[in-house]
């Protein structure tokens, strides 16, 4: 009987981590890994905006950024970024350095997210996801939500 038992938790945790495993896949790096890959193999980028409060930046994570087909899209056409825009983190972007100004203030967005996803005239919103081209340049800059057939067809064109 403890045996059965032992089995069964046993399995259980083994499934529980391959799940975790298999909704990871995306291979998220950070600024500074960018620009390294960027230096070592250019390639087109996607960089994902995101805060812990934003609901509709969870639901992508849970519909869209877990589907297998976008996972495989993104680990093969692109270098993939995800940032939280409240992170107190100082970026080092070769040789730029960018910080969180507004740390004590009411909305806490990251200097980072504001010079790259910022739109004229507007106040910066959430989600918020920029793609780049090999060169750096920003080609497009989406600020809503995606259900998984829209973002596969951006993916796509």
């Amino acid at each position: 009987m403890k045996f059965s038992v032992i089995l069964a938790a046993l399995l259980f945790v083994l499934s529980a981590e391959t799940s975790a495993q298999k909704r990871s896949e995306v291979e998220w790096l950070t600024f500074e890994q960018l620009y390294d890959s960027l230096l070592q193999q250019p390639k087109t980028v996607f960089i994902d905006f995101y805060a812990d409060w934003c609901a509709p930046c969870k639901r992508m994570d849970e519909e869209v950024f877990s589907s297998e087909v976008i996972q495989k899209r993104l680990r093969k056409d692109y270098y993939a970024v995800k940032f939280d825009v409240e992170s107190e983190d100082t970026i080092r972007f070769g040789d730029q350095v960018f910080i969180n100004e507004r740390l004590n203030r009411r909305n806490p967005v990251h200097q980072i997210a504001l010079l790259m996803a910022r739109r004229k005239n507007r106040p910066f919103s959430l989600p918020a996801m920029v793609f780049l081209d090999e060169n750096f340049k920003a080609t497009a800059r989406y600020f809503q939500y995606l259900n998984k057939e829209q973002f596969l067809e951006i993916l796509e064109n």
